[in-house]
């Protein structure tokens, strides 16, 4: 039945991309291994049997070729859909993200626009070492010109998809390996829901609340949500509400929904697995701090990544990367201490 449909966050994005090329012929898709093998990360599986290798492109191991052709592409009235396999190689290939893909339309006085997607797994806990585990959110957001999106579940992997694809800004859509339902990876239960078979879209910029409570609130995004969730039920048994905001975008952020939460509950934790410093998290404790109307009861906390290179071994790597006890016992400390004059 309709109602008990269940997707990973892997087939909602190739439901969503199928659904977009059937009825908009300028939509390819560009990539390493997507064809053949239907992505690394099952994004475009079945897609090439459907449309074919002209739409769905295999790529050599050049990925400042076919992003810049992308761009191209791009500005010459296509909609490609471009996968960068692994968000860790944008060194090899940033000149064209961030001098190109996100500029173009500043340089041109908007006389082009570039309606593209980069899609791009993220995150670690696979013992992948510092090579293919970064999640880097802040060094994209950091920059302007693009709009950044993760999403957490199957739902939102869709409609995020469906929305950029639509866009005509280009658009970085970071998906989380860990919540992809690749077998081999693992995965959360909760980021595979229920998932409409029609296309729609999840507004770019609109934060989620998907847990309501009075006491503190958690932000996060992508697999970060599902450690504030377990957070967040844990801490019922020691009394304490938990409100857990999913931003989902990163550009643009959604501040009046996290605003309006830490107004509530006058606490702040934000989940973060990118570095530390320089990041989102601080750009969302920033966002609080700077509201004038917003008093908050304890100092924010974050729990991110620290400041190293991500390490190869599982147990160095677990100690490294935030989890649900992290963000529990951050709540308890914030939840018994108060600003000081």
């Amino acid at each position: 039945m309709e109602n008990e449909r269940k997707l990973t966050i892997a087939r909602a994005m190739a439901e969503s991309i199928a659904q977009e090329m059937r009825i908009d012929p300028t939509v390819f898709v560009m990539g390493e291994d997507i064809a053949d093998l239907g992505g690394v990360f099952g994004n475009t599986r079945g897609l090439a049997d459907e449309f074919g290798k002209e739409r769905i492109r295999d790529t050599p191991i050049s990925e400042t070729g076919f992003i810049g052709a992308a761009v191209g592409a791009a500005q010459d009235g296509m909609r490609p859909v471009v996968e960068l396999m692994f968000v860790d190689f944008f060194g090899v290939c940033f000149d064209a993200i961030y001098n190109l893909m996100a500029k173009n339309t500043y340089f041109s006085g908007g006389n082009f626009k570039v309606p593209m997607v980069l899609m791009t797994s993220t995150g670690g806990g696979y013992s992948d070492a510092g090579q293919h585990s970064q999640c880097l959110y802040g060094s994209f957001a950091h920059l302007p010109g693009m709009k950044v999106v993760s999403p957490s579940n199957a739902y939102d992997a869709k409609g995020l998809m469906t929305a950029a694809i639509r866009d005509n800004n280009p658009v970085i859509y970071m998906f989380h390996k860990g919540l992809q339902g690749m077998g081999w990876l693992g995965t959360e239960a909760g980021a595979n829901v229920h998932v409409p078979e029609e296309a729609y879209e999840v507004e770019i910029g609109k934060a989620a609340i998907v847990r309501e409570g009075s006491d503190v609130t958690i932000v996060s995004i992508a697999m970060g949500v599902h450690h504030a969730l377990k957070a967040a039920k844990a801490l019922e048994a020691d009394g304490i509400s938990a409100e857990v905001v999913d931003l989902r975008s990163l550009v643009p952020l959604d501040r009046e929904t996290v605003r309006a939460s830490v107004r509530k509950t006058g606490r702040l934790i934000v989940v973060d697995e990118d570095y530390h410093s320089y990041g989102v998290s601080g750009e969302i404790i920033a966002t609080v701090c700077e509201a004038d109307d917003l008093t908050l009861k304890a100092p924010p906390r974050r729990i991110a990544y620290p400041d190293v290179p991500i390490p190869f071994a599982r147990v160095m790597e677990q100690y490294c990367l935030p989890n649900a006890e992290k963000v529990v016992a951050a709540a308890r400390e914030i939840c018994r201490s108060a600003v000081t004059a």
